[in-house]
């Protein structure tokens, strides 16, 4: 990185610039600060490009384009303003090497480290194309190593397939020496799709594995002319995978693997924990720029700026800016800040005063983006930056607010480190995104001391579980969700309204406590006031046989697995359907998983499921939501909204709700504050999904709003709305 110059400005929208990170023709890349304190890679265009129509028109299709690319292993956009005179667009900021850097230091990468780096590209290449996107540009130097994993930079040549192409139609598109045959012959841009990228990802693996370009060096002509016409040079690369990046480097776009097959080829991309995956030596390096980037005074005032924000100290600097640069030293997973993209140029907008700098505050998510329960991470983090960008877009907003998301894998042990992430922000004011009963305990055990409070919105700590500093006047660990016994109800309630009042309950001993207080609360408020009968099936076995023979031998009306395990219940309804049982069956939540449907194939037809979630396409409410969700998040009209985002989003404005409340009082701490709000605050926040109400001690007593009721039809569950309502339909 090198100093900023006199001609460079101190500040754009609100990112304070530190230094510049490269330059070329069209304009300048800064590292740069953003007003919470996060660190960017911020592109700014010359004015005398700007001018251009043309170029304009192509800068606006590349934000947008940047904007719209999500996922772990590829770096995303803070801001944009393609409309200002100098257009500029900021990313976050890895302080690790590329690729290209790493191999000319340390030489070829080992055959595990390729792997590795080989499946998370994959998987990020996979998104894109997932979205109708192609890179167009993969190769080294765009390949940027974290602790934690790659990141693919630089989608300026991006572009949606079967798009016009955005640059000269007799321009060759991608970098020599690692685009595909498609992209070197000029006449065929328009052909260009996914498959381009598997070659240039072919490329890139050969490359990282041998320290030399697979079609060789020199003049441009010539290492384009191999790559059409000649053989890759593979001397060298490992025997296993060979077979892999032949396959990548075939010259017919046809005849390659997809992204998502060479993701899958490769093997799991989540990956060991942070820095395992490196080789000696590139850990270190990655340390020692990281610490470089603290150790950055903040530069002095180069070029009036009137709508700079006040100067920061250095020691201040340190303070915001350390979360954003050390990410990922010390194994600690990196943490991704997002603002608004409409105004999040820096965090500030016309308040009351007229040009005053509206304050932020921070909304950490601290969930599980890469583990066993990604689904429900991946949901909220998706809820929340939508509602994020919703509420920063609003006029007459209060304060801004900031999304940080760290990553925890799912692993509870991994939590406090992530925790201590979220804390190192002064600005924090709340912590969302336990999607497990442990993560949830060690997430309130790792904040109770500063009193932030926590809120669940996809976990269900069980009942009777002991969650560290938590009393009836003060409280810091929140569920703004069904409890996880109400999960019974929708069912029991169907059963009910139907008079089908001889129910046989299989309760599942490897579920421990939470089966049999399921089980109790079945026995105690029966169906249509009739008879139950419990047959357990013990932790350690899978023959369900034995358990659903004595159940039908009671001659249920109704047949109820108690669980929480999707493979399991799957067990549970095969021996239901062996032994000629056809009558209702339903579950819990926990059981209503991807590898029921799996498992279970047809014998899952029909089964009845209490969630705690809600299908936005069922509620009119929650339409306009469901509508902004699949256009922010490229999902087709027909596509499913992900459960819990729309709890999520209800969350985040709820909890701005009680900010603003807090701040109201005066609160000198309004995270700490909020706690007693959310407590006893006697104004609900009526969300998209559901009113969200005060929590008092009680409350997971007390909690059946959203209790929503699905059924299986077709194969694919089907929610049939909030289940009182639902209950009473035969559907």
């Amino acid at each position: 990185m090198q100093p900023l110059r006199k001609a460079d400005p101190s500040a754009v929208a609100g990112y304070r610039l530190l230094g510049r990170l490269g330059a070329g023709g069209m304009g300048v890349v800064y590292l740069a600060r953003s007003a919470g304190g996060a660190l960017a890679a911020l592109k700014l265009i010359r004015a005398e490009h700007a001018a251009d129509p043309g170029f304009r028109a192509r800068f606006r299709r590349e934000a947008a384009t940047a904007g719209t690319i999500t996922g772990r292993w590829v770096v995303r956009v803070l801001g944009a303003d393609p409309e200002a005179r100098e257009p500029w667009l900021a990313t976050e900021y890895v302080p690790g090497p590329s690729l290209a850097e790493a191999v000319a230091l340390h030489g070829p990468l080992p055959q595990p480290t390729v792997r590795a780096l080989g499946a998370r590209l994959a998987a990020a290449l996979d998104g894109m194309h997932a979205a109708g996107l192609v890179h167009r540009d993969v190769k080294p130097g765009n390949v940027l190593l974290a602790l934690d994993g790659p990141r693919l930079i630089d989608f300026g040549i991006a572009r949606v397939s079967g798009a016009t192409a955005l640059t000269a139609t007799d321009a060759m598109i991608g970098t020599p020496g690692f685009l595909a045959p498609e992209q070197a012959r000029v006449t065929g841009v328009g052909q260009v799709g996914p498959p381009a990228d598997v070659f240039s990802l072919g490329c890139v693996l050969a490359y990282a594995l041998t320290g030399r370009r697979p079609f060789g060096t020199g003049g441009v002509a010539a290492v384009v002319y191999r790559t059409v016409h000649g053989e890759p040079d593979l001397d060298g690369l490992p025997a296993p995978l060979l077979p892999l990046v032949i396959a990548c480097l075939a010259k017919d776009p046809a005849d390659r693997p997809t992204a998502a097959e060479v993701r899958d080829e490769l093997g799991p991309y989540e990956g060991p924990a942070a820095g395992d995956w490196l080789p000696p030596g590139l850990p270190a390096l990655i340390a020692e720029r990281s610490s470089r980037v603290l150790d950055l005074p903040v530069a002095d005032p180069t070029t009036l700026d009137p709508g700079k924000p006040p100067r920061t100290s250095r020691r201040r600097f340190l303070v915001l800016g350390a979360a954003g640069a050390v990410a990922g030293v010390g194994g600690l997973t990196a943490w991704l800040l997002d603002r608004d993209r409409a105004g999040a140029a820096g965090g500030t907008g016309g308040g009351a005063g007229g040009g005053t700098a509206r304050a932020s505050y921070t909304v950490g998510l601290l969930t599980d983006l890469s583990g066993p329960t990604r689904p429900g991470g991946l949901a909220q983090e998706r809820g929340l930056r939508l509602a994020t960008e919703t509420f920063n877009a609003r006029p007459d907003r209060p304060f801004d607010l900031a999304l940080r998301v760290t990553d925890h894998g799912g692993d509870p042990k991994r939590v406090a480190a992530g925790a201590r992430q979220l804390h190192m922000d002064p600005a924090l004011v709340a912590v969302l995104g336990p999607t497990t009963p442990d993560t949830a305990v060690a997430t309130v055990d790792a904040l109770v001391e500063t009193k932030t409070p926590v809120l669940s919105v996809v976990a269900a700590v069980p009942a009777g579980t002991t969650i560290r500093g938590q009393t009836p006047d003060l409280r810091t660990y929140f569920e703004p969700r069904p409890y996880s016994q109400a999960m019974i109800v929708p069912f029991v309630r169907y059963l009910s309204e139907h008079h089908l009042g001889r129910t046989a309950v299989v309760e599942d001993r490897a579920a421990g406590t939470y089966a049999w207080l399921a089980a109790q609360g079945v026995r105690q408020a029966p169906p249509a006031h009739g008879t139950v009968t419990v047959h357990r099936v013990a932790a350690d076995s899978e023959d369900f046989g034995p358990a659903v023979r004595a159940a039908l031998a009671t001659s249920p009306t109704g047949v109820m697995y108690l669980g929480t395990s999707p493979r399991r219940a799957a067990l549970c309804a095969l021996a239901l359907r062996e032994q000629g049982y056809g009558g209702p069956c339903g579950s819990v939540e926990p059981a209503l998983g991807p590898e029921f449907l799996a498992v279970a194939g047809p014998a899952a037809e029909g089964w009845y499921f209490g969630t705690g979630y809600v299908d936005p396409d069922t509620v009119p409410a929650a339409k306009e939501f469901a509508a902004a969700y699949r256009e922010r998040w490229r999902l087709a009209a027909s596509d499913p909204v992900d459960p819990y985002a729309a709890e999520s989003y209800d969350v985040l404005f709820w909890v701005g709700q009680a900010l603003r409340t807090a701040l109201g009082r005066n609160a000198e701490r309004p995270g700490a504050a909020m706690s007693t709000v959310f407590m006893k605050d006697d104004r609900a926040y009526r969300g998209v999904a559901r009113s969200y109400e005060a929590l008092p001690a009680d409350a997971k007593r007390a909690t059946l709003d959203g209790l929503t009721l699905w059924r299986i039809k077709a194969g694919k569950p089907r929610c049939l709305g909030p289940f009182a309502e639902a209950a009473k339909r035969d559907d």
